[in-house]
C-alpha cells in the first residue's frame, strides 16, 4: 500500500483518517459477490482503474449497502460525493490512483459486532443474568419457537416479519455457539467453516469441474457426494466401534411429520427408489383410500390414514409442491374463513352454537367469494 497516497486521499476528502479502516485493492472485488469486509467499519478501495471494475465494485457493494448510502470518489485532488446507486462510470476518468471511500454503514451492521454483543450477554462480570444461565437444552424450546415464527412470517410473505424473525433465529444460533465456545466444544468460526467447506464440497458443479444440466442432476450428484461422506464416516465408525448411519438417518426425528416424510422420499428417490411415473402414485392414493374404507378398528384406521398421508406427500413431491407449506396454507385459509363465519354470527347477534350447519355454510361461501 502507498501510504502517501492514502494520506493524500484523506487530505482531498478533508477528513481525518479514521481510527479503524479497511484498506483493499479494488481488484479484490473483481470476482466477488459480497464485500469482503465488515460494513460497520469505513473502507477505502484503491486502484479503480476502469469503468468495468468500477461497475463491479458498485454491484458488490450494493449487495450490502443501500442505494442511498453516500460514498466518496477520489481522483487526484478532486473528490465527489454521491449515492452508491446513482454512480455512472461515464462521469469519471479512471486512473490507477482512483479510489473509493465507503463510510461505515453504522454500528451493529456486521456479524462481528453481533457476535460481540452476544458474548457480552454471557460475560461473567457484566452480562445478563438470564442469558448467563442458559444452556443448549434450555434454549431448545426457544430455537424451535423462533423457527416456527420464522415460517409464519414466510407464510405471510412479510418482508418486515421475515427480517425480524431471521434475526431472532440468528440470535439462537450465535448464542448456542457462544455457549459451546465457553466449554471449548466448538466456536462460531468452526460452525461457519464447517458449512463453508460443506457447500464447496457439495457444489463441484459451481466450485469445481463437474458438469450438470438440470436440478435433478444436481440433486442426484448431491446424494452421491453425501453417500461418499457417509461411507467415510462408516469407516471411521468401524474403527471407533460406532453404529453405521443409513441414508435416512440424517433426517431429524423432530421434524414435522409431513416435512419428515418429504425428506425421506426425496432421499430415497435420489438413489432410484421411486415410482417411474406419477400414475403409480395416483393409483397408490386410490388403493390407500380403499384400505381405509375396509379398516375394521381404530388401529387399522390409524395405520391406513398414516399410509395415505405418506403417499399424499409423495404426490405433492411429484407435483413439485411442499406438503408442509401446502397444509399450512390451507390452515391459514381455514382460519380466515372461519373467522369470517364467527364475525357473521356476531353481526347477527347469534352464537355459532345456535346456528345450523347450513347457515354457517352460507357464511363460509361468502368468505370464499370474497377471496378469503
Amino acid at each position: 500500500m502507498n501510504l502517501s497516497l492514502i494520506a493524500s486521499v484523506f487530505e482531498t476528502l478533508r477528513i481525518a483518517p479514521p481510527s479503524k479502516l479497511t484498506l483493499l485493492e479494488a481488484q479484490t472485488l473483481s470476482s466477488a459477490h459480497v464485500p469482503p469486509f465488515p460494513p460497520d467499519m469505513p473502507a477505502l478501495l484503491m486502484g479503480i482503474d476502469s469503468p468495468d471494475l468500477a461497475l463491479q465494485v458498485k454491484n458488490v457493494l450494493l449487495a450490502v449497502y443501500p442505494k442511498e448510502h453516500e460514498v466518496n470518489w477520489v481522483e487526484g485532488q478532486m473528490s465527489k460525493v454521491e449515492q452508491l446507486g446513482d454512480f455512472q462510470p461515464s462521469t469519471f476518468n479512471f486512473q490507477p490512483s482512483t479510489c473509493l471511500y465507503i463510510p461505515s454503514l453504522g454500528e451493529g451492521t456486521s456479524f462481528e459486532s453481533f457476535a460481540e454483543i452476544v458474548a457480552h450477554l454471557r460475560a461473567p462480570e457484566d452480562g445478563c443474568p438470564w442469558d448467563k444461565e442458559q444452556t443448549h437444552q434450555t434454549l431448545r424450546p426457544h430455537l424451535l419457537g423462533e423457527a416456527y415464527e420464522t415460517l409464519e412470517a414466510m407464510d405471510e410473505n412479510s418482508p418486515a416479519g421475515m427480517s425480524e424473525e431471521f434475526g431472532d433465529l440468528l440470535l439462537q444460533i450465535v448464542l448456542n455457539s457462544q455457549i459451546a465456545k465457553e466449554t471449548d466444544s466448538f466456536s462460531m468460526n468452526q460452525v461457519i467453516k464447517g458449512i463453508y467447506d460443506k457447500i464447496v464440497r457439495r457444489h463441484p458443479h459451481v466450485f469445481g469441474d463437474v458438469e450438470v444440466d438440470s436440478v435433478d442432476n444436481v440433486l442426484q450428484n448431491w446424494e452421491k457426494l453425501k453417500e461418499k461422506e457417509r461411507s467415510k464416516l462408516a469407516l471411521s465408525n468401524v474403527e471407533g466401534k460406532k453404529e453405521d448411519k443409513g441414508l435416512l438417518d440424517g433426517v431429524p426425528s423432530s421434524l414435522p411429520a409431513l416435512s419428515q416424510a418429504l425428506e425421506y422420499q426425496d432421499r430415497a428417490a435420489r438413489v432410484g427408489f421411486d415410482w417411474p411415473e406419477i400414475e403409480g402414485v395416483l393409483d397408490k392414493v386410490r388403493e390407500e383410500i380403499e384400505e381405509i374404507k375396509q379398516a375394521q378398528n381404530l388401529d387399522e384406521v390409524t395405520a391406513e390414514l398414516g399410509d395415505l398421508f405418506f403417499v399424499l406427500v409423495n404426490l405433492a413431491r411429484w407435483r413439485k409442491v411442499d406438503a408442509e407449506s401446502a397444509l399450512r396454507g390451507t390452515n391459514i385459509k381455514f382460519k380466515k374463513r372461519f373467522a369470517y363465519v364467527e364475525q357473521g354470527a356476531k353481526k347477527q347477534g347469534r352464537n355459532l352454537s345456535d346456528m345450523t350447519l347450513e347457515e354457517m355454510d352460507a357464511l363460509w361461501n361468502e368468505a370464499k367469494q370474497k377471496g378469503l
